[in-house]
């Protein structure tokens, strides 16, 4: 099997970088309440560019007329589409590139039919008007293909990080919590859960709030006619916030136990050092009322963590090899 070209390698690094970008672009985007800043998709009031004119302004509204134009969400929502769009065209020539180059392909054709996915899902977000369902599904779906990408980038450059194959095991488990982890933090968003709890270490001043748990994880709930802003009740929002407060600490237990396992690795302090960022960053959100830097840095910092055990455990080799 042939080995990769540079400018398959600097095609898979390019990529890596615009998947971060569409990753933090979409967690600014819901931030902002700009899910919605568009009605339509892939257009934006069946335009290429946001409607500015007063001319584009009365034709989309006259079109659309439960939506007023508002640009200052419209602009979130396409950038972070032409982001996504952009993304999709380079992993689409990589995969060209790797098959007639004779590199190994099925990963770059996963990714392909992965990005495929996360745009019918982008559109689905629109349509069905932020259903948590396809919000949540839609932000993992970019989390994996941030992911993928960084595999295949760790292969093509073969680092010299060694981990022991004793530590699989707990790599693996790592590796599923902080998973986990990130769908409730997307679960978290889609329900407007994030200030559920305005207080901490308690919630609402006590340590076990009144919660709704059947509510608040129902996945089989029906599609709304908008869920911006949320559908939820208070203690169903509640239940949510505090499940994502235990896989915090779950995280940090087992990813905390992982690092310190690994000894005086460079991996291992880089592990320590973002699971600490992460969980100043969350209690900033809660402590601070939710400040958008804040929330942003906390998404970019769980797609770092992410990745950061990705590594780990793609670098599990046997002693001495």
């Amino acid at each position: 099997m042939p080995e990769a070209t540079p400018r398959m390698t600097n095609l898979v690094a390019v990529a890596v970088g615009l998947a971060a970008v569409v990753v933090v672009l979409g967690a600014y985007t819901r931030l902002v309440d700009a899910g919605l800043g568009c009605p339509d998709w892939p257009g934006c009031y069946g335009m290429i560019l946001v409607p500015e004119t007063a001319e584009e302004i009365a034709r989309a509204e006259a079109a659309f007329p439960d939506s007023p134009v508002e640009a200052d969400k419209a602009w979130p929502e396409m950038i972070h589409r032409y982001a996504a769009a952009l993304l999709g065209l380079v992993v689409l020539a990589m995969a060209v590139l790797a098959i007639k180059e004779r590199l190994p392909w099925k990963l770059p054709v996963a990714l392909v039919l992965l990005v495929i996915a996360q745009g019918a899902f982008g559109a689905w977000t629109v349509t069905l008007k932020l259903w948590p369902q396809v919000v949540t599904t839609h932000l993992l779906g970019g989390f994996a293909t941030l992911a993928l990408l960084w595999v295949w980038w760790l292969g093509l450059r073969h680092p010299p990080w060694r981990v022991a194959t004793s530590l699989r095991g707990l790599s693996t488990t790592a590796l599923v919590v902080v998973v986990i982890q990130v769908a409730l933090g997307g679960w978290l968003t889609a329900n407007y859960a994030a200030l559920a709890c305005p207080d901490f270490p308690t919630c609402h001043g006590v340590w076990i709030p009144d919660m709704d748990f059947a509510a608040g994880f129902d996945i089989f709930q029906d599609v709304g006619p908008n869920y911006l802003g949320g559908l939820m009740s208070s203690d169903a929002r509640v239940a949510i916030h505090v499940v994502h407060r235990l896989g915090a600490v779950a995280v940090l237990a087992v990813a905390g136990w992982l690092a310190f396992r690994m000894g005086a690795r460079p991996l291992a302090w880089v592990l320590g050092g973002v699971l600490a960022l992460q969980l100043a960053l969350g209690i900033a959100n809660v402590v601070f009322a939710l400040p958008l830097a804040v929330a942003v840095l906390h998404n970019a910092g769980a797609a770092v963590l992410l990745l950061v055990v990705v590594t780990i455990y793609h670098s599990i080799r046997p002693s001495g090899a």
